[in-house]
């Protein structure tokens, strides 16, 4: 390891020297990123790749003496991206940077249609008097976007005056579209929905993240015809080329495949305990990702993250006084499927769970740990905190009592079952523009000194829960009131989605 290592605190027990050892010196992250990101690649629930992913996970714990298996929970659509190309053929030649939606249309031959940009609606009877028109069209469906800079470099090299006055440009531009979107009566999936009814050849999207050369990829929502996402370099030619009477045409192909129905699973490890064996501490990472990209940083990191802490507590603590339980989730991208099924499906282990740490935000060191409403959790949290060297902690804001999630990662799945649950809150690294879910959340984005600092802390995090004497405290704090002066409510349990329709 080339970055700074972490070191132990003077007069830090044995296990805590032990863990920083072998988390500094023994480290497995890069090999298993690699096998992970790389040679795996994206894990699309349902696809190919995230059964590859399922049993990769159960192979690598099996190599270092750790029970594990595949839980199905549900059924999933099964689909795999394959090569794909994306060209204008009129008024010049130009590949187009750029790819199709998962769970698209498969293209038996190419697509090619002149390209129309939409117009802007005042009402409905606006919009459904235009959308004949897009019949044998691909049709230009995203925001056209003037700016291709972030704001960050408007803010930082603009004459003073010319931001304000490009921002105020760009919330008219985002308020006029929203108002014409609006104005038709549907939502984005049932608008593309109509364009395809209406007998559209293809659509276009530009999903662009905020980011030089990001773009979000998610999933088509049309039946037959092919849904791409293109950059916002390529979007901005087409339409300008459009807007001008140029009529530009464009070419798709795709070679993706469906295979049908196939079931969907949870990929489960357990570090059997010993004196307390039936009560738990469950680490959480989803395995799942969108693949617009290797799915690096969500939760590649998560996951390699969770299996570290798993082989060394194996080797520094192999018999437990809990049983410590490791989760990689399936379908968390689609509503933290995985985790509510595994929830619902094991009300015993949930009764039984002292705590559980989560992660699901990037590739960055932990900076925050929030006490999720648990009225005394700062009692416990606070004490295994102590313990984790202050190279590590000084950087750690904690907010205690603080507030439960009812959503956005895993731990609320367990949070609505009374569990404590924490997501470990890390440094953003360009996460929420740059990688999340994004066609740029590739292995180069790992930075492995900060992903050793969270092995490091979880490690001796989950080591003292595992082997502490005392129950914690499960009191929830007294919510507070809303807006309305009603009081807000603890998070219900949620069942998961089993059946693949998204």
């Amino acid at each position: 390891m080339n970055a700074q290592q972490v070191e132990a605190d003077v007069n830090a027990p044995a296990y805590v020297q032990q863990i920083i050892n072998k988390a500094n010196n023994e480290s497995q992250l890069e090999s298993l990123a690699f096998e992970l990101v790389d040679v795996i690649g994206p894990r699309l629930v349902g696809s190919p790749e995230m059964k590859q992913a399922h049993d990769w996970v159960i192979d690598t714990y099996k190599k270092w003496g750790i029970e594990a298996e595949n839980q199905p929970y549900g059924k999933w659509k099964s689909w795999q991206r394959g090569t794909q190309t994306i060209e204008m053929t009129y008024p010049r030649i130009k590949s187009l940077e750029g790819q199709q939606l998962a769970w698209n249309a498969n293209l038996k031959k190419p697509v090619e249609a002149e390209v129309i940009t939409i117009p802007y609606f005042k009402n409905e009877a606006e919009f459904k008097a235009w959308l004949p028109k897009v019949k044998g069209k691909i049709v230009l469906a995203s925001m056209y976007q003037k700016y291709g800079r972030p704001n960050h470099q408007l803010k930082d090299q603009s004459l003073p005056g010319d931001y304000e006055l490009i921002m105020q440009e760009k919330k008219q531009a985002d308020e006029k579209w929203n108002a014409s979107m609006k104005a038709t009566g549907l939502n984005a999936k049932e608008f593309q929905q109509a364009l395809e009814k209406a007998g559209a050849s293809g659509i276009v999207l530009s999903y662009w993240s905020g980011e030089l050369g990001a773009n979000r990829i998610f999933s088509s929502r049309t039946e037959k015809i092919p849904t791409v996402d293109i950059s916002l370099e390529d979007y901005g030619l087409l339409y300008r080329l459009a807007e001008n009477g140029k009529k530009p045409r464009i070419k798709i192909a795709a070679n993706s495949k469906s295979f049908g129905e196939t079931e969907t699973f949870n990929t489960v490890a357990v570090i059997p305990g010993t004196e307390k064996a039936d009560e738990y501490v469950l680490l959480s990472a989803h395995l799942d990702s969108w693949d617009g990209s290797q799915g690096a940083c969500d939760n590649g990191t998560g996951t390699i993250l969770m299996m570290e802490v798993a082989r060394i507590l194996k080797e520094v603590l192999p018999n437990p006084k809990r049983t410590i339980v490791i989760g990689h989730w399936g379908s968390e991208e689609q509503g933290l499927n995985g985790s509510r099924a595994y929830a619902e499906d094991h009300p015993e282990i949930m009764e039984k769970t002292l705590v559980a740490f989560n992660q699901d935000s990037g590739t960055g060191r932990i900076t925050n740990i929030s006490g999720q409403g648990f009225a005394d959790s700062y009692e416990y949290l606070g004490k295994w905190l102590n313990q984790v060297p202050t190279d590590i902690t000084k950087h750690i804001n904690t907010n205690f009592p603080g507030m439960p999630s009812s959503s956005g990662t895993d731990h609320a799945a367990f949070l609505a079952y009374g569990v404590p649950a924490f997501n470990l809150g890390t440094q953003s690294w360009g996460y929420g523009t740059y990688t999340w879910h994004t066609n740029r959340d590739s292995y180069d984005k790992i930075m492995f000194n900060e992903v050793t600092r969270n092995v490091i802390a979880t490690a001796i995090l989950t080591y003292q829960a595992a082997q502490e004497e005392d129950e914690v405290s499960r009191e929830k704090r007294v919510m507070p009131l809303d807006n309305q002066g009603k009081r807000l409510e603890w998070p219900a349990p949620k069942s998961p989605n089993r059946t693949g329709e998204y």
